[in-house]
């Protein structure tokens, strides 16, 4: 990896999302020799993707290059690496472009999608967690219209305009939003001679209301809002499997050649951690963020459980928890560097918003619960403000504003057509712990 030796203690975080981003950027590199590893030379914010899947906002003002982060920082390493393996034993972690060894070690991995182990859904399923799969949805959507232009089989049109996703989370209710909002105020001007009555915009959620982490009330209200948007929500309802055109419910069953799955996450584990220190495939970790049997070993957002009486089954799978403990564990190094001693992560809530669309979001913050258009306003305000770099705040504000204003979403372009998954790809398994 071409890192140079150091007497300082070497810090190695694996992951650049929301926690180990916030956790390098604070880190006190005096002390410490921090590197730094990721797939991608960029962070994503992934709250936007649904954005960029729905031609709203294009793939650059989401992501922000991680070098420029941090270009004036000194014993401050990035490589673009997978990790492979950790070998725990030997302090050493293995990647496609050599091996490092590590003084600690802080797994930030974040999470992937989660198919509950059904592989056909797994292939023919949409799924949304990368850039390039947001950019993969917008391709197939934008396809699937020309093609249904070129048709004369209404049967085959109707698969093609049909939209089904999985999931009534944040993520599945505001693509549902933008989809609805796309059919109603946009794709009539593009296709004019193309029927988009016959779109539809399906949302199929297993549990009996949408939002289930918000309030009754914001649940309520973006159910309205939905159906005021003519999107048909499917409460009660489990996708029991999808070939690419069935949609196999147990309720009604459904013909579409999309199906996006936003029905859950699960943490992105790397292989060489025991069994007993695995939960629910994330890392089970104290309120020091330790991993269990290990003291130099860390864990910090989706990928770590932290068990407590509030939170039994560790906090959940969102932004806030990851930044919150990145920046905790980021005081708790530099004290140890200083020989003081570590601090317990408390998690503060603060709160749940999700956006529907022009003028419709719902907001709990605390014991209020705001709907319409002044949780809109707080929904923008807040993610203008966690946008990482100045152009990328100013682009997506100026990209809203003239959506606001005119409904053109205007990066609707098929920049690299989608071809499908590759049949060859194996299905990925859930990660098996040593023993």
């Amino acid at each position: 990896m071409n890192i140079p030796d150091s007497s300082l203690t070497r810090i190695v975080i694996i992951g650049a999302g929301f926690g180990g981003l916030k956790l390098a950027r604070y880190l006190n590199k005096k002390d410490n020799q921090v590197v730094l590893i990721d797939k991608n030379n960029y962070h994503t914010f992934q709250p936007l993707l649904y954005q960029v899947a729905t031609a709203g906002l294009e793939p650059d003002s989401i992501a922000h290059a991680i070098r420029t982060l941090f270009k004036n920082e000194k014993n401050f390493h990035f490589r673009i690496a997978d990790v492979e393996t950790i070998d725990t034993a030997k302090n050493t972690i293995h990647t496609n472009i050599g091996d490092l060894s590590f003084d600690k070690l802080i797994v930030a991995t974040g999470s992937t999608t989660n198919f509950y182990g059904n592989e056909e859904i797994e292939r023919n399923a949409m799924s949304m967690k990368t850039i390039p799969e947001a950019l993969d949805l917008r391709s197939l959507i934008l396809q699937n219209l020309e093609k249904a232009l070129l048709t004369d089989d209404l049967k085959e049109r109707k698969e093609l305009m049909n939209f089904v996703i999985v999931g009534g989370g944040p993520t599945g209710v505001e693509l549902a939003g933008a989809l609805g909002e796309l059919k109603n105020h946009v794709l009539h001007n593009d296709y004019p001679d193309l029927d988009i009555r016959i779109m539809n915009v399906h949302l199929v959620q297993s549990g009996d209301r949408l939002l289930p982490g918000f309030s009754d009330k914001a649940s309520a209200k973006a159910e309205k809002y939905l159906r005021d948007m003519d999107v048909h929500l499917w409460l009660n309802t489990r996708v029991l499997n999808y070939d690419g055109q069935f949609v196999d419910t147990n309720v009604k069953d459904l013909y579409a050649n999309t199906l996006i799955w936003a029905a859950g996450v699960k943490g992105d584990l790397i292989y060489g951690f025991p069994k007993d220190a695995i939960v629910d495939n994330r890392l089970k970790v104290n309120q020091f963020n330790q991993v269990e049997g290990f003291e130099h070993i860390f864990a910090i957002g989706d990928v770590a459980c932290m068990v407590s009486e509030e939170y039994p089954h560790g906090h959940p799978m969102v932004a806030q928890p990851a930044i919150q403990q990145g920046l905790r564990l980021a005081k708790n190094l530099n004290n140890l560097s200083r020989s003081k001693p570590m601090k317990e992560f408390k998690y503060s809530d603060k709160g749940a918003m999700a956006t529907i669309g022009r003028n419709k979001a719902v907001a709990d913050l605390g014991k209020y619960s705001f709907s319409g258009w002044f949780a809109w306003m707080i929904w923008i305000f807040v993610h203008l403000v966690s946008l990482v770099g100045f152009r990328n705040k100013m682009v997506a504000l100026v990209n809203w504003v003239t959506q606001y204003f005119s409904y053109n979403k205007s990066v609707r372009l098929i920049i690299r057509p989608y071809h499908g998954k590759a049949k060859e790809q194996p299905v990925m398994k859930d990660v098996e712990p040593e023993n």
